[in-house]
């Protein structure tokens, strides 16, 4: 069965609930959450794990991210972004060597790098999949949950890469730690379609290069999976937003 025809049936038998989000009129109380746009992941041959060709999907996940980047820092609405980031030759299994320090790879794609001088943005370094997982900090503190409470957010928006990875994992961490009390301000987890991406690594070439079956990441079925699982544990999916 085709890739198509593979998303057309989870389409028909998951189907997908999305709305449109406008914070035009009224965006107070949300925080915009950036996963990993990072060289590494994002910037075409710039790593193990970058896109060797050019992508759609990635690309129009950057040109959203900075768009809405823009309009939360022109609002004062506050912005986090975590950057993958690896001391050098250290492995994260199951994945080959990437963002390690100093390389690179590590820091925010091109179009996004205006972050690191913009007040608004609180940028946080993890070492893993989980982003809030590697934003608890030496003394115990937890950046994520440190950001939510010094801005008052209420809700946030959720955009990044990969879907299936490391946004979800962070997601999925995210609603549970506010179930759990630990975010208590915290009201609702959205995530926007459109600003996020993985990989797209289909059988035929995972065939051609070597490695076993199971490693296949067809990018359309595995980016909808994500977004299924996500909404399945809590969050809200969004196909647009205005702010």
């Amino acid at each position: 069965m085709s890739t198509d025809n593979n998303l057309q049936h989870f389409a028909e038998d998951m189907p997908l609930s999305k709305t449109a989000l406008d914070l035009s009129s009224n965006g107070q109380g949300f925080g915009l959450i950036i996963v990993d746009e990072v060289n590494g992941f994002a910037t075409v041959g710039a790593g193990n794990l970058a896109p060797q060709v050019p992508n759609e999907q990635v690309s129009v996940m950057v040109s959203e991210t900075n768009r809405l980047a823009h309009s939360f820092t022109q609002q004062a609405m506050p912005v986090l972004a975590f950057l993958d980031t690896h001391d050098f030759g250290k492995q994260e299994p199951p994945y080959s060597l990437h963002c390690e320090r100093g390389t690179g790879e590590e820091d925010l794609v091109s179009e996004l790098k205006w972050l690191e001088k913009e007040p608004q943005a609180t940028l946080v370094r993890k070492d893993c999949i989980n982003g809030f997982i590697g934003a608890f900090q030496q003394d115990g503190s937890n950046a994520v949950i440190d950001w939510v409470k010094d801005n008052n957010v209420a809700n946030v928006l959720v955009v990044g890469i990969c879907t299936d990875i490391c946004v979800m994992d962070f997601v999925l961490t995210l609603l549970s730690a506010r179930n759990h009390g630990m975010l208590p301000s915290l009201k609702e987890v959205v995530v926007y379609d459109k600003g996020c991406s993985t990989y797209d690594l289909p059988r035929n070439v995972v065939e051609k290069i070597g490695l076993l079956p199971s490693a296949s990441h067809p990018q359309d079925v595995t980016h909808y999976m994500g977004l299924y699982f996500m909404a399945s544990r809590g969050a809200q999916l969004v196909e647009s937003v205005q702010v």
